[in-house]
């Protein structure tokens, strides 16, 4: 098997005598440098479709970078909306459990100090 390789690389090298360089390609040897020059081609193209794909992509990159500092706006805008929404929520609840605690206390000031249900139930409310 050796021996047969070395004469077909003796053959591909066109190393020899001074017939092997004028004779004619092989059909595979035709072939073999078609198809390498096709994906060499096909290389070439996967490499400009690549870049143009890098560009795009950079592009996409500094469109959003040009929303950062929008972005940075509605979030502060955001912060400042929740902040007053929580203000308001708290204020809203200590009306409301100190407008509760009246009623509580009216009912069980109404009842003259009936112990049982009502007082529970009074109880309730005034944790809620």
């Amino acid at each position: 098997m050796a021996s047969r390789s070395t004469s077909a690389m003796g053959h591909i090298g066109g190393g020899g005598g001074a017939g092997v360089g004028a004779r004619e390609k092989t059909y595979f040897e035709q072939q073999r440098e078609a198809l390498i020059g096709e994906i060499a081609m096909s290389f070439e193209h996967v490499l400009a479709n690549i870049n143009k794909l890098n560009r795009s992509l950079e592009a996409v990159v500094a469109v959003g970078n040009e929303f950062s500092s929008v972005e940075a706006l509605w979030s502060q805008f955001e912060n400042v909306m929740a902040k007053d929404g929580d203000e308001g929520k708290t204020a809203a609840a200590e009306g409301e459990g100190q407008h509760t605690q009246g009623q509580g206390q009216a009912q069980t000031h109404g009842r003259g100090g009936d112990e049982g249900e009502g007082g529970e139930t009074t109880t309730a409310r005034q944790g809620e």
